[in-house]
């Protein structure tokens, strides 16, 4: 498996963008638990497809870490990549924009991303393994490549 770091910096103006774009439409966000949408897919200069996710810790649980295992599918449907992504920490009601770059992946090859476990899902308080990363998960994606469970 290949982890894959965040891409610094955050893109806060992205998080405030998307925020304001759900209530516009009005979309309710009042669950409990993770809601990680793919926002963006864009090639780089260099030929990698940087992924743009915002995700939200709606649960009471503060993690001093979460990351997702995902399967990235290419365009004929098959499995091409395990990947971990690293979100680093969350307190309750934190959103963050985090981007991810794929070298040698252009966007029109990947299909769709299945989030496949969470391997990472620490709770601050105790430093114990949290269930609040998959249980009530919420996925979204716009664009073309497919994003969930």
């Amino acid at each position: 498996m290949i982890r894959i770091p965040r891409f610094v910096p955050v893109l806060t103006a992205l998080a405030l963008t998307s925020a304001g774009t759900a209530l516009a439409q009005g979309v309710p966000d009042t669950a409990s638990g993770m809601l990680v949408e793919l926002n963006a897919a864009a090639e780089t200069p260099a030929g990698a497809c940087r992924l743009t996710y915002v995700a939200t810790n709606r649960s009471e649980t503060g993690l001093s870490e979460i990351a997702y295992e995902v399967a990235v599918f290419d365009a004929e449907g098959i499995v091409s990549q395990l990947l971990v992504l690293d979100f680093g920490a969350m307190p309750p009601g934190k959103t963050r924009v985090v981007q991810f770059d794929m070298p040698d992946q252009p966007c029109e090859a990947i299909s769709r991303i299945v989030v496949n476990a969470a391997p990472g899902c620490v709770r601050a308080e105790d430093g114990a393994q949290s269930p609040v990363c998959l249980d009530g998960l919420e996925t979204r994606a716009r664009g073309a490549i497919q994003f969930g469970l």
